[in-house]
Order: structure tokens, then C-alpha cells, then sequence
């Protein structure tokens, strides 16, 4: 069959890709939502699953639907989250509930300009009872790890992540300690302080499977944050109160097998395809998205597409993702910045432009 409109005002998709300007009001891909966007398929374990550990977290944290779908979907599909947000929109708080519900361990690490590599993954040490040295695992060593204002740190300790985050393991002297898998790491960079921090290179941000974007709860979720967390209750104790585990390690890692088998139709691979391709073409981008990118959008699709409890994948699945899987793999161009372009408008009107399957 031939390829139809996405639905959001896309044009066909050529060999030249068409300007734009800043002033376009064109609507965003479908946001993260946890209800899903897609056709919802039966109750399969990997969806009945889903939705008993968005229940329980929803206990203790409200709102930030884009952030905790975010998280799910990068920890199901074997990826890591670039949080980009200001201070105090629960993040820690959201690592907690989520190592509560999924009963695995809990790491964070405050970076700071002074903070060492091997502060991270840890350091060998003199045993003074056997006059030899042991490896000591550093706060790395764990599950569910928050990396808080991680752009605060030199570049040296941002390298300390790098084979971490692809490989699972850390090389201390030679040798290789393995880190536990389900393994997921949330780094948070703070947008409006600039002083005292370091840009996270393209090689460290292109590990990342998403960059989510955390903004002001709504009025009325403020309003039951409000009430939720003001009668200082330990946080500790709430979590074991009100929260129960719903799943363990193993029965994750299983999941994750089971949702690489979701089907993706070669028509949407095509889609996928042209979709990363034409960011190394559009005039406004100085780099365009890498094949990892392409992973990333292939691997999440398959995950929401189990979430949904569907066996297949759908353009729709993409379309959720697109923005968080794209946003920080692109620069713009120095003109386009001078001229006041963003990142996002630009990857919206490039989506647009692209066809959509029917499947």
C-alpha cells in the first residue's frame, strides 16, 4: 500500500529537505503519555505488569507522565536517561519509588567539579590484615543509579561512565567487575545554571537512549503533591508503607527478552530509517543523529509497543518516542541558534515531513 499523512500536516517526503522558520506553530509528535497513544492490545504479562508498577509509583508520585514512561520504557529496553529539569521536581524521589516497585537497589551520586573517576566506580585499597590490595566498588555499583547535576563534573568523570554505560562493567588495573544487571542510570543536568558546569561531550550524550525534558507540575498536581509530602513523613518509611514490589530483577530481564521479539514491519524500519538519515540532511543541523539513534527508536518502539500489549509495533509508537530519542543526538547550526531556532521545532517539522506507513 502507499504511504499515508502521519495526520500532522506532513509533506512528502523528497531528496531536499524543506526550510522552515521560527515562528512555525506546528503541533509537536504525541507526547509520553502512560495511558498510551496507540491501540491498546490484551492484557499480556509485560502490559498487566506496566500498569501494576505505573499504579504503585503513582502512590508517592505524581504527574511527570513524559518522566516516568521515559524511565520505564530506557530501563525495559535496555537504555539510560538524560533528565534535563530544575531542581526540586522529585527526581530523587522517582529513582526511590522505582527501586521500591521493581526491588532493585538504589544509587545516587551528587557530582561536583572536585568529584574523581574513581570516586564513581571505585578504587583499589591496601587490606591491612591480609597487606593487600582489593578492589572497593564504588556507588556505580548498583541498579537504579541517579547521577544528580552530572554536568557539574570535568570530562574525566564523565569518561568514568562511558564503558559503564554500554559495557555493564567497570576495568579497575586490568581487570573487569561486572555491574548487575537490570542496570539503568538517570543523570540530571540542571538548564538554567551554566556557571561551574561542563558540557557533556557527543560520545557521552549519544549513550543516552532519551533526553527528557521536566517541566512545572499542573496546578492541580501541585496542589496533591502538596498534600502528599507536607506532613514530614519519613520517606523511608512511606515507601515501605504505602509501596509494595511488584516484580524482581529476574522477572525484568525476562521481560526485556520477551519485548525483543515485538515484531517491527520492514515498512516502519523504512520510516525509522528516513527519519534519523534526514537529520544529517536538514539545513538547520550542523550534526545530525547517529545509527544508535535509529537502535534507540527500533528498541523503545518494541517496548511501548509491549507496554500497550501489542506483539507488533506502529507508527504511533515512534511517534511517542521520536522527540526524546532525537533532541539531543542533533546540534544546530551556529546560524540557527543566532536566529533563534530550537532544537524540538525543528525535529517536529522534520517528522512532518516524512510519510507514515499503513500497516
Amino acid at each position: 500500500m502507499p504511504p499515508v499523512s502521519s495526520g500532522y500536516g506532513s509533506t512528502p517526503f523528497g531528496n531536499s529537505a524543506p526550510t522552515t522558520t521560527p515562528t512555525s506553530s506546528a503541533p509537536p509528535p504525541a507526547a509520553l503519555k502512560l495511558t498510551g497513544n496507540a491501540a491498546t492490545g490484551s492484557q499480556t504479562r509485560t502490559k498487566q505488569l506496566f500498569d501494576r508498577i505505573t499504579s504503585e509509583i503513582a502512590k508517592v508520585y505524581v504527574g511527570q507522565d513524559e518522566l516516568v514512561l521515559g524511565a520505564l520504557v530506557a530501563l525495559f529496553s535496555s537504555g539510560h536517561v538524560l533528565i534535563e529539569s530544575v531542581p526540586g521536581l522529585g527526581k530523587t524521589l522517582l529513582v526511590r519509588a522505582l527501586g521500591r516497585v521493581l526491588g532493585c537497589h538504589f544509587g545516587r551520586i551528587q557530582f561536583t567539579a572536585d568529584l574523581m573517576p574513581s570516586d564513581v566506580t571505585g578504587a583499589p585499597i591496601l587490606d591491612m590484615k591480609t597487606q593487600e590490595f582489593r578492589f572497593r566498588p564504588g556507588p556505580v555499583f548498583t541498579q537504579l543509579l541517579l547521577a544528580d547535576e552530572i554536568n557539574r563534573a570535568p570530562a574525566k568523570t564523565h569518561a568514568s561512565l562511558l564503558e559503564i554505560m554500554q559495557e555493564y562493567r567497570v576495568t579497575v588495573d586490568g581487570k573487569s567487575h561486572v555491574i548487575e544487571r537490570p542496570f539503568l542510570v538517570l543523570a540530571t543536568q540542571n538548564p538554567i545554571e551554566s556557571e561551574g558546569t561542563y558540557n557533556l561531550p557527543e560520545a557521552q550524550l549519544d549513550r543516552f537512549m532519551f533526553k527528557l525534558v521536566a517541566s512545572y507540575p499542573r496546578e492541580h498536581e501541585e496542589a496533591q503533591i502538596l498534600k502528599l509530602h507536607s506532613q514530614q513523613k519519613s520517606l523511608e518509611k512511606q515507601l515501605e508503607q504505602e509501596v509494595a514490589t511488584v516484580t524482581n530483577p529476574k522477572e525484568i530481564l525476562e521481560i526485556i527478552a520477551q519485548n525483543a521479539q515485538v515484531r517491527v514491519d520492514d515498512r516502519l524500519v523504512d520510516y525509522i530509517n528516513k527519519i534519523v538519515r534526514l537529520t544529517r540532511q536538514w539545513p538547520k543541523f550542523h550534526m545530525g543523529a547517529s545509527p544508535r539513534a535509529g537502535l534507540a527508536l527500533m528498541q523503545s518502539a518494541r517496548t511501548l509497543a509491549a507496554f500497550s500489549g501489542r506483539d507488533y509495533a506502529v507508527p504511533d509508537d515512534v511517534f511517542q518516542i521520536a522527540l526524546p530519542a532525537l533532541r539531543h543526538r542533533v546540534v544546530l547550526t551556529a546560524e540557527a541558534e543566532v536566529e533563534g531556532y530550537k532544537v524540538d521545532d525543528l525535529l517536529t517539522e522534520l517528522i512532518r515531513s516524512v510519510e507514515v506507513p499503513r500497516l
